[in-house]
């Protein structure tokens, strides 16, 4: 990292970054009550900033506080902002504008002064500081976090918190007026997971249960009446249960030490109080490569925390065994449904759960520290159907990381949806390392993050034993590795669900069209384009364009009721094929990206109902924008989003779009908000 140091410069000098390493490694080695105002002195100064700690400026003090400091989940985070009061006042002003925050060992100076230069601070900074004394500050401080990061294994002291609280400049030259540097020694990290077994626990060719009853339909008989219902060959299963001969016609062994071979995945249904020392028994015996925990109790309250934790420092200490020891899922765990690996073993039956089988290929994982978190999301969107569910319950040992880290590798899976109550230590620097990676691949990761709240983070502790953090900086950071963060959990299935569709599909840039029948919803597609600071805008219509919908307009006599303008307002006499012509029209036009529709289902000119009073007008007519649209929108590489706005009567038109593989919003707000948040994700250079 010296090397890396010497690279940085202002104003045409190197800055002494090595110096100021080295500085810190003494000052910390001696001391462990914080660098004193002289060695803070010599520190900044190494990184290009002087220090005016004594004696007052004859220049204003600046309203910027530059920090960098230790965080559980993220490792070193640098954080750039309004100084002294003004810091606290976040919640007034637009996402990442009073400050500015970073994981370290994600970004570097360049990268974090760009993201800075946006802010209101620095607006308020612009013109009085030059930009390369900013940017100096940035490089050196990241360097020097990354240097004694508790990430790093190689240093024996942390920066527990750098911070300038005051600069001044003169001439455009920053100095600090004052600061404080704190540390602490270093403190080993977990071992690494052998996260490869993740896919002898997604894909596994033979598979162990125990507490299964063999009288009761107890979680561990469900589990195995799901397994055997979903295909996993009862001949490669068996059940560990004394006494028995086998149950539902699979062999039962009498305890893990009968097992014959060892075992690719171990499903542990038992209660709580008999995981610790079972789990000891596998580590020991060594009969699984993957183990499932489904029982609650392991973490979530407080009288089970002291004996989780032990338990969860012995299967990291396992992890040190030459062949990497099982990997752990769970506890508190509703299990796994694999379509890959053929099998499903959640612990909900089937009956109260439906999931039908899709002729589409499966490319979409969706990985969640709730269990009920994925059962409601495919109850209430079976369009969703991922090839993956995995229920992380209380990490015990696979972590978020270690789950998107595998799906990232995964031929085939180009979407990933993730629920998050809270990171394990360092574990959101490693998700949001593979969240980057994600995206280099040209793969999404949709995230919602709970505990936003006191109250959220409190039910996080009490759910799934989780600390849930700091929510703005985890926003932030995983936003900036290339994350969809969803505000609300209707907006996570939106985004979910539109990546899903529209993964094939080119995001060519934010200009879009609309066509509706309904002038409400014209209305309502202009005025949802903007979210966040990143906007889409209404396409300009060129002349070929305007003949062309003109002449639609014409053929269909509303020529003299409409004028051609985007969006559309085609009126409700327009018929499914003026619909799909106009839809059309602006799909081909080159200066459109993308385009909605609104299929206006209660129109009388519309084939939208099962069944109707006029014969050969329902929605199976070949006539239908059912039957119509679909083959318009598998041939076109821009995306096209249908809207079905209308109640439960219209449910088998929509369902049959999206059967048909159109991707399909119930409101155009929805529709347009989901659209403009992925495309601001997708398209290779953010205009904010």
């Amino acid at each position: 990292m010296n090397d890396m140091a010497s690279a940085v410069t202002a104003n045409g000098g190197l800055v002494d970054v090595a110096g100021a390493i080295k500085i810190f490694s003494q000052a910390s080695s001696a001391s462990a009550d914080g660098l004193s105002t002289d060695e803070l002195s010599q520190l900044l100064r190494c990184c290009g900033i002087p220090s005016l700690v004594e004696g007052g400026p004859q220049t204003p003090e600046l309203s910027l506080a530059v920090e960098i400091c230790s965080t559980r989940e993220f490792g070193m985070v640098i954080r750039a902002g309004l100084a002294g009061a003004e810091q606290h006042v976040d919640r007034y002003f637009a996402k990442d504008q009073a400050s500015i925050s970073a994981a370290t060992a994600l970004t570097d100076g360049h990268e974090f002064f760009q993201n800075f230069s946006r802010s209101f601070c620095y607006q308020q900074l612009k013109g009085a500081v030059d930009d390369r004394q900013l940017l100096n500050c940035f490089s050196a401080f990241i360097t020097l976090a990354n240097q004694f990061s508790p990430a790093n294994p190689e240093s024996s002291h942390v920066i527990e918190s750098l911070e300038i609280t005051s600069f001044t400049c003169r001439e455009t030259v920053l100095s600090a007026l004052e600061g404080s540097c704190q540390f602490r020694q270093t403190v080993a990290a977990p071992c690494p997971r052998p996260i490869a077994k993740i896919g002898k626990l997604l894909h596994p060719e033979s598979i162990g249960i125990i507490g299964v009853s063999a009288t009761n339909l107890n979680f561990g008989r469900i589990i195995l009446k799901n397994l055997l219902g979903s295909g996993y060959p009862a001949e490669q299963m068996c059940i560990v249960r004394p006494g028995e001969g086998q149950i539902d016609g699979v062999v039962c062994v009498d305890n893990l030490s009968a097992l014959t071979s060892k075992l690719d995945l171990l499903i542990v249904a038992i209660a709580a109080d008999a995981v610790f020392d079972l789990v000891d028994q596998i580590i020991a015996l060594d009969v699984a490569d993957a183990v499932m925990l489904i029982p609650g109790g392991l973490g979530e309250t407080e009288s089970s925390r002291s004996a989780a934790e032990a338990m969860k420092q012995r299967i990291n200490a396992a992890h040190l065994q030459e062949n990497g020891g099982p990997v752990f899922l769970g506890g508190n765990c509703l299990g796994v449904v694999s379509h890959p690996g053929n099998y499903d073993s959640w612990f909900i039956p089937r009956e109260r759960l439906p999931k039908p089988q899709k002729k589409n290929p499966r490319h979409c994982a969706l990985i969640s520290q709730s269990g009920a978190f994925m059962v409601t999301r495919l109850s209430k969107n079976p369009w969703l159907d991922p090839a993956y569910m995995t229920a992380l319950g209380n990490q015990t040992d696979l972590s978020h990381g270690d789950m998107l880290s595998y799906f990232v590798d995964q031929e085939g899976i180009d979407t990933v949806g993730v629920y998050i109550e809270g990171f394990t230590d360092l574990d959101g620097l490693a998700f949001a390392a593979a969240v980057r990676r994600a995206q280099r691949n040209g793969k999404h990761v949709i995230v919602y993050k709970a505990g936003r709240t006191e109250a959220g983070q409190a039910s996080a502790l009490g759910h799934t034993a989780s600390k849930a953090g700091d929510y703005l900086l985890c926003e932030s950071i995983l936003t900036q590795a290339g994350a969809m963060v969803a505000n609300d959990l209707t907006e996570f299935d939106d985004l979910l669900y539109i990546a899903s569709c529209l993964h094939d599909k080119t995001i060519g840039g934010r200009r879009v069209a609309g066509v509706s029948g309904a002038g409400f919803e014209t209305v309502g597609m202009a005025d949802s384009i903007a979210v966040g600071g990143f906007s889409l805008e209404m396409a300009k219509i060129e002349p070929q364009t305007q003949q062309r919908l003109e002449s639609i307009l014409i053929a269909k006599r509303l020529d003299a009721l409409m004028e051609v303008r985007n969006p559309i307002d085609i009126n409700p006499g327009a018929d499914d094929e003026a619909h799909l012509l106009c839809t059309q029209a602006f799909a081909d036009a080159d200066n459109v990206d993308a385009v909605l529709v609104g299929l206006d289902p209660l129109s009388p000119m519309m084939r939208t109902l099962v069944r109707c009073s006029r014969p050969g007008f329902d929605l199976h007519d070949d006539n239908s924008i059912v039957q119509l649209l679909p083959q318009l929108v598998a041939v076109q590489q821009k995306p096209i989003i249908a809207i079905v706005d209308g109640g439960s009567l219209y449910n088998p038109m929509a369902e049959k779009l999206m059967d048909q593989g159109v991707c399909v919003f119930r409101s155009c707000e929805r529709a347009m908000q989901a659209l403009a948040k992925y495309t601001r994700a997708r398209m290779p250079v953010r205009v904010d």
